[in-house]
């Protein structure tokens, strides 16, 4: 089973979240599980990819608008989990937005 999200055809937008952590997890662990399924419930959410080396992380979601995107990054729980990204889990961390012109998948 590929982890490659599977989006529909452009134009769409992909939020690339790169971001090096703090040591030890005090809850990261849970609060990234926890925003994976709320952002998938979102309104023009179309997918998520993630890896995670010794301690660098990049997380890119994949949305249908630019309003889609505003409103995730504007909805309470999201908000906490931001705050406390800033106060204890990252050293530091790039937000990139990014529209998608061109799209090709392929699976062996």
């Amino acid at each position: 089973m590929s982890r490659i999200a599977k989006t529909l055809q452009p134009p769409y937008y992909a939020v690339i979240f790169s971001s090096q952590r703090t040591e030890g997890d005090r809850g990261y662990g849970k609060m990234a599980e926890k925003m994976v399924e709320l952002a998938s419930q979102q309104m023009g959410f179309l997918g998520i990819e993630s890896a995670r080396d010794e301690g660098l992380g990049i997380t890119v979601s994949y949305w249908d608008s630019l309003d889609a995107i505003k409103n995730w990054k504007e909805h309470s729980v999201h908000l906490a989990a931001q705050e406390r990204g800033k106060n204890e889990w990252y050293k530091s961390f790039a937000l990139r937005v990014c529209k998608v012109e061109r799209d090709n998948f392929y699976e062996m």
